[in-house]
């Protein structure tokens, strides 16, 4: 389908690229332009040792030319919020208005609640505070000169003036997650919806408790980009695709993999058996692919570049 966007994840972590040195990883985002990627996404996370998400999208913004630049998910929580604002607004002049943010709020437990505790930010009302952060975030974009904003959790009765995004407003801004409160927020507040569900099923339902919340906010129909965040790997077999599987959740994860495929979208084997599962999510309405390459060095996640971009062609609604 023409209207379906295949983007790839870089690979920041070091359980991802291995021994490699990362400075390789601007030239794995060149290769991912040239072969016909849309968009390079980084994730952000403060408890494995990884490149910055913003720091990586900044290196290779001058490097490429046309692909979008995304993040997902970006953690707020893990930035002073009117700093981040000039960081995102910087990245998004140096890219030529290539940014598109996607947003969270992190999940309980050992994945989540440490990194506020190293934040030094309360975990409750940790929603509130995203929603208000993204708000401040477009009102110093937005605005022409000193301006102020006053919140529940966030109140600045004086800012400044804010180096201005390329595009008018700022990036677009996108939300993951598949709570119930977050599919009504994305409907309501947000730009795009950056899920990873563990069966195109479950995405269809989301995406339509989405569009309705958007409905009854009084946005438009098409309002919200409907994303998909998925794990994939292309092998000879589906038996080697869940062995690879089973060691990217242990090295990125520390879980088995029959807990992971319960949590997200997963999908390794050969073209055709790749093809299909995530074109059940396609035919449930996702048009933008950030697919996150599960390889454990960076030289098999080039390889993996190659068979990836040949799946595009054959992802369908039907």
């Amino acid at each position: 389908m023409d209207d379906i966007s295949l983007g790839v994840l870089l690979p920041i972590g070091q359980a991802q690229w291995g021994g490699a040195d990362p400075r390789e990883l601007t030239g794995f985002a060149v290769q991912a332009e040239d072969l016909g990627f849309s968009s390079l996404w980084v994730n952000d996370f403060l408890l494995t040792p990884r490149i910055e998400a913003l720091t990586m999208l900044a290196a290779v913004a001058p490097a490429t030319r046309r692909v979008t630049l995304g993040t997902a998910a970006l953690l707020p929580v893990l930035r002073r919020p009117v700093q981040a604002a000039q960081t995102l607004a910087s990245i998004d002049l140096l890219s030529g208005g290539r940014l598109v943010l996607t947003v969270g709020a992190a999940f309980p437990g050992r994945f989540g609640e440490p990194q506020h505790a190293l934040s030094g930010v309360p975990w409750e009302r940790r929603f509130r505070r995203l929603d208000e952060t993204v708000a401040l975030w477009r009102r110093l974009w937005t605005a022409d000169g000193p301006s102020s904003f006053e919140g529940e959790l966030l109140r600045y009765p004086e800012l400044p003036a804010m180096t201005p995004p390329f595009r008018p407003g700022g990036p677009p801004v996108w939300l993951g997650g598949g709570s119930g409160s977050a599919l009504t927020r994305t409907g309501r507040l947000y730009d795009g919806w950056l899920p990873y569900p563990p069966s195109a099923g479950t995405y269809a339902d989301g995406l339509a408790a989405v569009r309705a919340a958007a409905a009854a906010a009084g946005r438009p129909t098409g309002a919200v980009v409907p994303g998909l965040f998925v794990s994939v790997a292309v092998t000879g077999s589906v038996a080697a695709g869940r062995r690879l599987l089973a060691e990217f959740s242990q090295a990125n994860y520390g879980l088995p993999i029959e807990q992971l495929e319960t949590i997200q979208a997963l999908a390794a084997g050969p073209p055709a058996y790749v093809a299909e599962r995530l074109s059940a999510y396609v035919a449930a309405g996702a048009r933008h692919l950030a697919v996150r390459i599960a390889a454990g060095t960076l030289a098999a996640q080039r390889e993996q570049l190659e068979e990836l971009i040949k799946l595009k062609p054959l992802l369908t609604a039907g």
